[in-house]
């Protein structure tokens, strides 16, 4: 059977093509994204150029599932990147998460210690959340048309009042504030790097990366999933991007995503 690696196809290389559309307020960047750039009348947009599309605060902004993204207007970064990674199979979609978590924890690297990758796709500071990242992928012919990357950073915001258990922000971390522009740039530069890597066939090197920096990537930490609490030790994360883990017995558990939670 053929791993996900071989189907990876090498594409000629794009010219380099990033388009920014500002907004001062929407429901959501994704679905500004995918109401008005992918639909019937989507721009015309290169296959491997991206759309950077920003915005200062959002009614409607969300994380996994039905979860809101608590942001003050102009304090954060709020963004979606629309990109057409065609050359990316369907059954290889992970690698995109791969992709813009690197980019994310590498720039926040970048500022201060301690950034990690929570499976599959948040990013922690300590045992604290500073980044949330929703991925949402049309698809055509078994390739991937659209791909939609919203990002929620942390980056100015002083004081968080919703009922998330644990935000951080830059400017607590570091004590001073981060121009947002100049991260945001950082970061669609790195992402754009690690496209530019899967489209060269080196899923095994993003890959490597990703793994690398994972969130409680050792030791045994507690878990929950449908039968209940346990404890075990992250072993890998597969091609698909299942979650390994190995229990206390030594039993190997398999997770989708939704499937076990980390309990903080």
């Amino acid at each position: 059977m053929l791993s996900i690696r071989s189907l990876f196809k090498k594409a000629k290389k794009p010219a380099p093509n990033v388009q920014h559309i500002a907004l001062d307020e929407t429901t959501s960047t994704n679905q500004y994204c995918l109401a008005e750039l992918c639909g019937r009348n989507r721009i015309g947009i290169a296959p491997y150029s991206l759309a950077v599309i920003t915005a200062e605060y959002q009614s409607l902004g969300r994380g996994q599932g039905a979860n809101t993204w608590e942001s003050e207007r102009g304090q954060n970064l709020l963004f979606s990147i629309l990109c057409h990674p065609a050359w990316v199979p369907v059954r290889a979609q992970f690698c995109i998460s791969e992709c813009i978590a690197l980019a994310i924890r590498d720039a926040l690297s970048e500022l201060t210690g301690g950034i990690s990758i929570k499976w599959p796709n948040d990013i922690y500071w300590r045992d604290r959340k500073i980044c949330g990242i929703l991925i949402e992928n049309r698809l055509e012919e078994g390739r991937i048309r659209d791909c939609v990357v919203g990002v929620g950073i942390n980056v100015n915001q002083q004081i968080f009042r919703s009922d998330a258990p644990n935000p951080v922000s830059l400017v607590q971390i570091l004590g001073r504030e981060t121009d947002r522009r100049q991260l945001l740039d950082r970061v669609i530069q790195l992402f754009r790097e690690n496209l530019e890597a899967l489209r060269r066939g080196n899923y095994a090197g993003i890959a490597a990366a990703y793994a690398s920096h994972l969130y409680r990537a050792d030791g045994f930490h507690a878990y929950r999933d449908a039968a209940g609490n346990f404890e075990a030790a992250l072993v890998e994360v597969e091609e698909d991007g299942h979650l390994i883990l190995r229990d206390t017995a030594g039993s190997i558990r398999s997770y989708a995503f939704k499937e076990v939670e980390f309990v903080l």
